[in-house]
């Protein structure tokens, strides 16, 4: 179990549909704890949360908790703790869901930049447009037919 989450937290970023903030940390702190679990120093973290906050737009809410943020903004702040590293793997569920058209393309742009380096993207998108343009491969589960056993 501990090999599990090691490579968990190492080698899997994961996006969720519904954000899973921590509703007593900040914007910034929501997105330095999984740094700081896997043993960053606390300047360093900070540094690459700012910086993500900045890519997603929301430098300026950095100290606002999960509560004073709008619906984009806390899923905006997920997708930033999605990326605080160069993760070999992705797991996204509907990335875009609360975005707006000018936040979903920036979302869009750092799946890409994961997809350009070679992570292995795997996610779900009821979002047709915003799946074609990341995923190579389609498979649509409401077509799926088991086999028997």
């Amino acid at each position: 179990e501990r090999r599990r989450t090691i490579i968990r937290r190492r080698d899997i970023g994961f996006i969720y549909q519904f954000h899973h903030l921590l509703p007593e940390f900040s914007a910034l702190e929501n997105i330095m704890l999984p740094q700081l679990i896997n043993g960053a120093k606390n300047q360093q973290a900070s540094d690459r949360a700012t910086e993500l906050l900045k890519l997603v737009g929301l430098e300026n809410r950095a100290t606002h908790r999960p509560s004073q943020l709008s619906g984009g903004e806390q899923q905006r702040v997920n997708i930033a703790r999605g990326f605080v590293y160069d993760y070999p793997a992705l797991l996204l569920d509907e990335p875009t869901a609360s975005l707006d058209v000018k936040n979903r393309s920036i979302v869009l742009g750092l799946v890409e930049s994961a997809k350009a380096r070679g992570a292995a993207i795997i996610g779900i998108f009821h979002d047709e447009a915003a799946r074609d343009q990341v995923c190579d491969r389609v498979i649509d589960v409401t077509q799926y037919t088991p086999k028997a056993a």
